[in-house]
């Protein structure tokens, strides 16, 4: 087999074995191509330790994060466990590699106050400022990943109990509760925009364009990064920005870490206890702020 066809046939097992989402799949794929280019003839599958440090070092020359990295090797390290176990190599070349070292960085979180500020600034009036506003709603009262919220069905939410059935990572799923003022943004889309953006065609998914179909995630980034310059927030966002927020408010506000952890569809209790930083952090700024000797 060709390297690329070994790379094809590791992302068609990760698929079958452990369902992982299109954009983790394209993830690994990525990694491996770009390994892959940097042995220019060399079989993927011939590849010795040194080649690996090679390519790690190179990156580091080239100034690429080492969190970057780390995920490369990632992915290396488990796409030549899948060699092994195919019998295609005997050895692993990545087994003696040390993984760049990377500090844990705290995800960019909003105040409540700018939450506000980015959720007020559709203009509900018009038929997408209303689509927008009950994404925005939505994103922040639930906790969902953007790739959650722009592949949700209409059969995953029910309106009477007010709740989502949510299918994420590993195909594992949950049930979310919405909240008043979201499920007030949602079932206003549902009852006016979705009708109208639809134009009696038929599509499954909760959020739509003007052309009928489901939105992606790129097309919602732009939108959120659009409504953020309109609201003057000058931070940094990232696509996870809103997901942070829900997590941080939530524990600001007195909420049980596991409580958390279950809303936000995390496995590990390690992944959420993240946010226990920022909330720490957030004490910290207000005693020091307001107490008489802080």
């Amino acid at each position: 087999m060709s390297s690329k066809q070994l790379i094809e046939a590791f992302i068609d097992a990760l698929w079958v074995e452990n369902g992982l989402s299109k954009n983790t799949l394209s993830a690994y794929a990525s990694d491996l191509r770009i390994f892959n280019k940097s042995l220019s003839n060399k079989p993927i599958e011939r590849v010795s330790h040194s080649d690996v440090a090679l390519f790690l070092s190179q990156r580091y020359e080239a100034g690429i994060s080492s969190r970057s990295s780390a995920r490369v090797l990632s992915s290396l390290r488990r796409f030549y466990a899948y060699l092994l176990r195919e019998s295609h190599i005997h050895t692993d070349p990545t087994a003696l590699i040390e993984a760049p070292r990377i500090g844990r960085s705290l995800p960019i979180s909003l105040s409540e106050h700018d939450v506000e500020l980015l959720l007020n600034a559709p203009e509900i009036t018009s038929v997408l400022g209303a689509r927008d506003k009950a994404m925005l709603e939505m994103l922040y009262a639930t906790g969902l990943r953007v790739s959650e919220l722009v592949t949700l069905s209409t059969r995953q939410v029910n309106l009477r109990l007010g709740v989502l059935r949510v299918t994420g990572k590993g195909n594992k799923e949950r049930l979310t509760p919405i909240g008043e003022q979201a499920m007030d943004s949602l079932e206003n889309y549902m009852q006016h925009s979705r009708i109208a953006l639809l134009s009696a065609r038929p599509c499954d998914t909760v959020f739509v364009t003007n052309r009928a179909a489901g939105m992606t995630r790129q097309a919602f980034w732009y939108i959120i990064k659009r409504y953020a310059k309109k609201a003057g927030i000058s931070k940094e966002l990232s696509p996870h920005t809103l997901r942070h927020a829900f997590a941080t408010h939530l524990l600001n506000h007195g909420a049980d870490l596991r409580v958390v952890q279950l809303l936000l569809g995390h496995s590990d209790l390690s992944t959420t206890q993240i946010y226990t930083h920022i909330a720490n952090e957030r004490l910290k700024d207000l005693h020091s702020q307001f107490h008489p000797r802080g």
